[in-house]
């Protein structure tokens, strides 16, 4: 059956739509107009309790009723397990997994966010401030994604969801003020990801 996913265009959720598409699982896209405050709609409030998107339902849960996730690294996860694809088998290739998964959802994410909002700001001394601390922090992480991709092709080794969690970000790189020049191993991760067929699919689907 299909999974329902309720979203909006952004980085969040468009890292659903690329791994429901590399995962090859039926979906249908529910938009949540978050600038008409559609995220606060009992309905919505009723699967994500936090009114962030994207959630989804599956009806096809693991009890085979169904179920609703709500936060996008949890969503990932699920989504592996259902599918058995870019979700190792093996707890200890599972670790590392998470850890870039986290890594994603607790910093590159939340930091340029941070860009986004403030870039965005009127007041010339707010915006300054935050401007110069969130890029900081912001082309800090990219200098720690660009020294592990130095060393491998992928986040975790191979192809996993922390590579989808965190190409939803480094998609919005130039949003952030990043030229990905200056990350060369990170621009030939995110070149060969928006390569791929599948990603190109979740990255054209209509979420708005």
């Amino acid at each position: 059956m299909t999974i329902e996913l309720h979203t909006w265009n952004t980085p969040n959720g468009r890292k659903i739509s690329v791994a429901l598409e590399e995962m090859g699982l039926p979906y249908s896209v529910h938009v949540v107009d978050i600038t008409k405050n559609q995220q606060f709609a009992p309905d919505f409030l009723r699967i994500s309790p936090n009114n962030k998107i994207p959630a989804i339902i599956d009806p096809e849960g693991p009890d085979g009723r169904p179920i609703s996730v709500f936060e996008s690294g949890a969503i990932l996860i699920y989504l592996g397990a259902k599918s058995g694809k870019f979700w190792p088998t093996l707890p200890r290739e599972r670790v590392s997994v998470l850890e870039w998964l986290m890594f994603q959802m607790g910093g590159f994410g939340p930091m340029p966010g941070q860009v986004h909002h403030f870039l965005q700001v009127e007041n010339e001394q707010d915006r300054r401030y935050g401007l110069e601390r969130y890029m900081k922090e912001t082309r800090r992480l990219y200098g720690v994604m660009d020294r592990r991709l130095a060393e491998v092709a992928y986040f975790a080794g191979e192809l996993s969801i922390a590579d989808f969690a965190i190409l939803g970000w480094a998609w919005r790189h130039e949003r952030h003020q990043v030229s990905l020049e200056d990350y060369p191993n990170v621009k030939r991760w995110y070149e060969a990801l928006m390569a791929r067929p599948g990603v190109q699919r979740g990255f054209e689907v209509k979420l708005s």
